[in-house]
């Protein structure tokens, strides 16, 4: 059960009444634009579906690392590990980057 305050963030391609009606029925709220054929129009936050951007943006960067797209690593620690370090590498190339 997804709870009160829960988002389900999509892009368009997602947008279905069945998505919408699953969403619904577990406590959550779909943040998903509509489809321009789509005649009814939904509650939809521009600035929540930018900031879901910045995490696929983040994920992308991160399989840039070969060890963690190919999940190189077969024990959850030592991949857990991985991610973190990989994550501190980006986080801090970005970091340098604006300094």
């Amino acid at each position: 059960m997804a709870g009160d305050g829960a988002i389900l963030l999509a892009d368009k391609a997602y947008d279905s009444n069945a998505i919408r009606e699953f969403a619904t029925a577990r406590g959550a709220w779909a943040n998903i634009p509509a489809r321009s054929n789509r005649k009814e129009t939904f509650a939809f936050s521009k600035w929540l579906y930018r900031q879901r951007n910045l995490v696929e943006r983040f994920f992308s960067k991160l399989k840039q690392f070969r060890g963690i797209a190919t999940r190189y690593d077969k024990k959850p620690e030592n991949f857990l590990a991985a991610v973190k370090l990989a994550s501190t590498q980006i986080w801090l190339r970005n970091y340098q980057s604006t300094a």
